[in-house]
């Protein structure tokens, strides 16, 4: 079971920005591998800290993970909770200005300045699923057309730069001579340039390509979560350059029949006025499969019958949802002359007069008691 990400950053949910980049800087430096060299355990909870960083410093994605915890990111199938940190140069790319001068870097990308890895940029694509497929889990298959480096691109290193990535300015103030740095503009800070652009690739060695995409999604999601593939957005340019991910919003498609509540469904059962009044048995559709239900003799329109466990599951895992079927008994609008003579016989019968129970609630307590 992964660790909770406000304890591995020694913080707790209420916990702003400020407090959560102060705590991540202090577990960075506490197992950072330039004061831990060869520690495999320390390594783990350095990208363990930045994991955790990268998910609660981003207000989207600490919002999803404050409602449905590592459920929101582990869809399989690339899904991850983090950036898709895949080694050190990962994180020191992205969050190398949290150390500050006090470290080197590693690999050549660190605090102290350097050649950056270019991240590619993201895309996003909706994703239609019908609520047996939110119910079960499934994976689906998509094309997506995104920018990748061109088949034989080659690039060299910059000469703005000298393949640092950095320009240097001297500037004279009042306090003396004062040397800045900053990321070069010829090339992004990335220490590379184009050299060989194939035929047919853009200005900077990139072409559009349509790939067909795997996704696995969980079992469980809502209308408008968003889950992330990595690595499957556009590419970037240069050899170091690592790309960015593909977004995936789900967009769930409105049943004909079922109403979901949270993880609970709702369905409107329809009996006539003979089978109300003799019971019986009926066959009702679930998201999972048919399921034979038992009317009781006599039973009243506004009961509402609850099978356990029958409705979606939690993305948390923690159990199903319930399946609510809302007995609506029917009332004929046509009558032949032998049903309007049984129902005038019976109009003064005492089977007939309603005798409602003290226990029988009304439809405002039916309504207050299903929601609360």
């Amino acid at each position: 079971m992964k660790k909770d990400y406000y304890e591995i950053l020694g913080i707790d949910k209420s916990a702003d920005a400020g407090a959560i980049k102060k705590a991540y800087r202090k577990k960075a430096i506490e197992f950072h591998p330039d004061k831990n060299p060869g520690d495999k355990e320390a390594e783990e909870n350095f990208k363990l800290a930045a994991e955790a960083y990268e998910v609660l410093s981003d207000a989207d994605k600490k919002a999803r993970y404050d409602q449905y915890g590592h459920a929101a990111f582990e869809g399989g199938g690339g899904f991850g909770g983090h950036g898709g940190f895949n080694n050190m140069e990962d994180i020191f790319s992205q969050f190398g200005d949290i150390f500050g001068g006090g470290f080197g870097g590693f690999g050549g990308f660190g605090g102290g300045g350097g050649p950056r890895r270019v991240k590619g940029s993201n895309l996003r694509i909706k994703v239609k699923l019908t609520l047996e497929d939110i119910a079960n889990g499934v994976e689906k298959k998509v094309k997506v057309k995104r920018k990748m480096q061109a088949s034989g691109v080659t690039y060299k290193t910059c000469n703005t730069c000298n393949g640092s990535g950095q320009v240097m300015r001297v500037q004279n103030t009042i306090l003396g001579r004062m040397q800045t740095s900053s990321p070069c503009p010829t090339c992004q800070g990335s220490g590379q340039i184009l050299d060989h652009k194939p035929q047919g690739a853009d200005a900077e060695g990139m072409i559009i390509s349509e790939e067909t995409v795997s996704i696995k999604i969980p079992a469980g999601v809502s209308d408008g979560i968003q889950l992330k593939v990595s690595g499957k957005g556009n590419d970037a340019p240069g050899a170091n350059s690592i790309p960015g991910d593909l977004i995936v919003v789900i967009e769930e498609i409105e049943h004909e029949f079922l109403k979901r509540e949270g993880e609970n469904i709702h369905y409107d059962l329809y009996l006539n006025i003979a089978d109300a009044a003799l019971g019986g048995s009926k066959e009702v559709d679930t998201v999972n499969g048919k399921v034979r239900i038992k009317i009781e003799e006599g039973i009243q329109s506004g009961k509402i019958l609850r099978l356990k466990g029958k409705g979606l599951p939690s993305l948390n895992g923690y159990g199903n949802g319930d399946f609510l079927i809302h007995i609506n008994v029917w009332t004929p609008k046509k009558l032949t002359k032998e049903q309007k003579d049984f129902f005038e016989k019976m109009k003064e019968d005492d089977n007939f007069i309603p005798h409602p129970q003290k226990g029988d609630k009304s439809f405002f307590e039916k309504v207050k008691e299903m929601f609360s």
